[in-house]
């Protein structure tokens, strides 16, 4: 990929670069109490927040939205990774679908995957015509400044993962039992067909890469720094201020007033462990 910081070139030596366990959860912590701060702002003043997470198989997108949502309020960062389209929904509109999904006044709306369906995994595994291709990425910095227009933070993100990470990280889907549920056949499908991906990102990124609704990309072969680093950087592009925050003490517990425990024959869990 052109322009693109340079990855490790095996997995062991993104490994040996990596960041300790506890080096990793320090700067994590740091930024998730950011995040809170950032969720605070957003209810307050009815901000509209929109982040797409797009890259191959393997790049890491959904350890990095856990990683981005596990300490704020899944009311406010709303997590949407929609299903294959019915047969209704593929009479539509293309962006249809996702249009009722973008966030309202206090939302922040995270995609795991996105309209950019269209132009990566339909376009590659033949789910559309090159007609229909060419009129997705004709309309589609023409929707996204409507959505910037109406007051929307877009922000997108591709992960770029190399080939020998994605194959590591592939295999060990089919060897870990924990895994098995996130290769699917279609996984199968697209893993041969790097350079048609190759093609389709490039395409993508010519036609939608635009000064108002600019592609970030994070390497991610190294999966803890990518995280970092994207949540730091969607951090530092968001214009979120934080007044004062009141003290918080607990009120004192009301006085039983002849309350006893009840005979009721409870059924306790197990205490295996």
């Amino acid at each position: 990929m052109a322009g693109k910081k340079k990855q490790k070139d095996t997995p062991e030596a993104a490994e040996e670069a990596g960041l300790s366990k506890k080096q990793y959860e320090k700067e994590l912590a740091q930024l998730h109490a950011e995040l809170v701060k950032l969720q605070q702002w957003v209810q307050e003043t009815g901000a509209k927040v929109c982040i797409v997470f797009e890259g191959r198989d393997g790049a890491g997108k959904g350890g990095t939205i856990k990683a981005l949502t596990e300490r704020v309020s899944p009311r406010v960062f709303r997590i949407v990774a929609l299903p294959a389209p019915t047969e209704r929904e593929k009479s539509q509109m293309y962006m249809q679908r996702y249009l009722p999904h973008l966030p309202a006044a206090g939302e922040v709306v995270i995609f795991d995957r996105s309209w950019y369906n269209r132009a990566g995994v339909e376009r590659v595994m033949g789910f559309c015509s090159q007609a229909q291709v060419d009129n997705f990425l004709k309309a589609v910095p023409l929707v996204e400044r409507v959505m910037i227009d109406s007051g929307i933070l877009l922000f997108k993100y591709w992960l770029e993962v190399s080939e020998a990470e994605q194959t590591r990280r592939l295999q060990s889907r089919i060897n870990d039992p924990r895994k098995t549920w996130k290769l699917t056949k279609m996984d199968l499908d697209s893993y041969s067909r790097w350079y048609d991906y190759s093609r389709a990102r490039d395409d993508m990124f010519k036609a939608s890469d635009t000064a108002i609704s600019p592609w970030y990309v994070c390497g991610s072969d190294d999966k803890k720094r990518a995280r970092l680093n994207i949540i730091s950087h969607l951090l530092e592009h968001i214009p979120y201020k934080v007044g004062p925050k009141e003290k918080i003490a607990l009120p004192k517990r009301q006085k039983a007033k002849g309350y006893e425990q009840p005979e009721h024959p409870f059924r306790f869990v197990p205490e295996k462990f």
